[in-house]
């Protein structure tokens, strides 16, 4: 138990000095923000401090700290040091920057700010994949509530057929709908705070096990004489596999998206580390819970092969019992739900800012939304009815949220450089990202597949290594390049 507990003391006392270090680099000041100087009603509206805190944490916190950590705790027990020091050094330093740069730009969405920061040419590429994320987020956050509702709630098999499947399905789009389409605190702003309690109980629920139930005993540490990165069941490297895996609980590109968002509704630029920053550190503690009852569950006898949304229903009742469980397990189910909402409403924000189109009118916010759900609802199909659909699925909206980090944490990094800022903060985590993520898609069946289709070793994974290194000296000169002939333009484009 000792590494998952150094692992929260890192999180911890590490995310509180790192959290004022990047605030004093970024330097709030007592300016304006868009939710007072562009207030419209809809989606610039001031917000309390808490409420946008636990908004924007349910906005972030899909099912990616709960099933990604369980999967990524087959690594071993580095997990609960690379985590915290992940979550700390890339996911709340990538929210924050990104929350903070939209509130100094009217409250900018992602790909304004990309074209911005980064020129045309990347924006017309990121704004393709961000568009395609936020539609997977949205379908595959219908997808696993609802079979969750299904299978635990009304005790019936989540199948094609299944009618009852189907309404679960078209009563979530329903909700999104009015999520998506009502101003952000007419529903999102109300309830929210309530889903945000049950979420925090039941991490604090499966914490308080692990540290006075006794099953701490069931933890192990890290080991040199093992090997320190540990030996997945299945042979994976631990690089990238498992920050590919981990996902949420370290590092999410769909936050920067949420984090624009919420950055219309913040009253103070002062309020910033606590909203943005702050939150990533509540969902890093979330994920070390989750990984930490998992790795219990499999030292205790559970197949390492049960599936990651089955491994919820165990590790919520051992944990809490019955009622607690049932609670955690709703937790869950809120989790993709609340997530899934503002993915369609984000979606919505960057069309109709990409396209100019006035959301003040509630029949053009009707029509726009309606748009984004068609297209939606016809890929959610299509995954249900093949075998193989969610796991497609699944593994494209892994590595797209990862990519899409990358285009953030450079946009930040020529923000903090054109304005004289450490900019190291966000270069080093988005140069490691640029690796990761190329590797990763470089040598996946999903993806170019190198190594298999040249003939060369399949677990082998030099090709793709060295193409990746490539690839990320590709992505710093990007940056410095653009940083420094294009200084003066990016200054003097002061995004409306």
């Amino acid at each position: 138990m000792l590494t998952f507990i150094i692992g929260i003391i890192i999180l911890v006392v590490g995310g509180f000095i790192y959290g004022a270090y990047c605030e004093k680099a970024f330097g709030p000041d007592d300016r304006p923000t868009p939710a007072i100087t562009k207030t419209d009603g809809v989606d610039f509206v001031v917000m309390s401090k808490w409420k946008n805190s636990l908004v924007n944490l349910l906005n972030i916190a899909g099912t990616g700290p709960v099933l990604g950590p369980i999967q990524g705790i087959l690594f071993g027990p580095i997990a609960f040091l690379t985590i915290p020091i992940g979550c700390i050094l890339a996911g709340s330093a990538h929210d924050y920057f990104a929350g903070m740069i939209s509130m100094r730009n009217g409250g900018a969405q992602m790909p304004s700010l990309i074209r911005k920061y980064l020129g045309d040419k990347v924006f017309n590429f990121y704004n393709i994949v961000i568009w395609i994320l936020m539609l997977l987020v949205g379908v595959v956050f219908v997808y696993t509530p609802g079979d969750l509702i299904v299978n635990e709630i009304i005790g019936q098999a989540p199948l094609f057929d299944n009618p009852v499947t189907w309404v679960v399905y078209v009563g979530i789009f329903a909700y999104y709908l009015l999520s998506t389409l009502f101003p952000i605190d007419a529903i999102i702003g109300r309830i929210y705070p309530i889903f945000g309690a049950i979420l925090v109980i039941s991490a604090v629920g499966i914490f308080g096990g692990i540290i006075l139930g006794g099953q701490g005993q069931y933890l192990t540490n890290i080991s040199l004489s093992s090997g320190l990165f540990g030996h997945h069941p299945n042979g994976l490297p631990f690089i990238p596999v498992f920050f590919i895996t981990v996902a949420c609980g370290i590092l999410s590109g769909f936050h920067a998206t949420q984090n624009t968002m919420i950055s219309r509704t913040v009253k103070s630029e002062k309020e910033g580390r606590t909203t943005f920053f702050n939150m990533m550190l509540v969902e890093g503690f979330i994920a070390m819970c989750w990984a930490a009852g998992a790795m219990i569950m499999f030292n205790k006898g559970t197949d390492i092969a049960t599936a990651p949304t089955l491994m919820v229903g165990i590790i919520s009742k051992e944990f809490l019992g019955s009622i607690g469980g049932m609670l955690a397990i709703l937790g869950v189910i809120v989790l993709p739900i609340t997530s899934g909402d503002t993915a369609f409403r984000g979606l919505r924000l960057m069309i109709a800012e990409q396209f100019k189109i006035d959301q003040k009118n509630i029949k053009r916010r009707l029509s726009l939304t309606l748009g984004i759900f068609i297209p939606a609802f016809f890929i959610l199909i299509w995954a249900k009815a093949s075998p193989s659909g969610f796991n497609v699925l699944w593994r494209y909206f892994a590595f797209t949220n990862q990519f899409v980090a990358i285009f953030a944490l450079a946009m930040s990094t020529i923000y903090l450089r054109i304005h004289g800022r450490n900019y190291f903060i966000t270069l080093i985590p988005g140069v490691f990202y640029t690796f990761i993520t190329a590797s990763f898609i470089l040598h996946a069946p999903i993806g170019f597949g190198l190594e298999s289709r040249l003939g060369l070793d399949p677990n082998s994974y030099v090709l793709s290594y060295a193409v990746a290194a490539i690839l990320t000296v590709a992505y710093v000169y990007l940056i410095k390049k653009r940083s420094d002939t294009n200084k003066d333009e990016i200054l003097q484009n002061v995004l409306a």
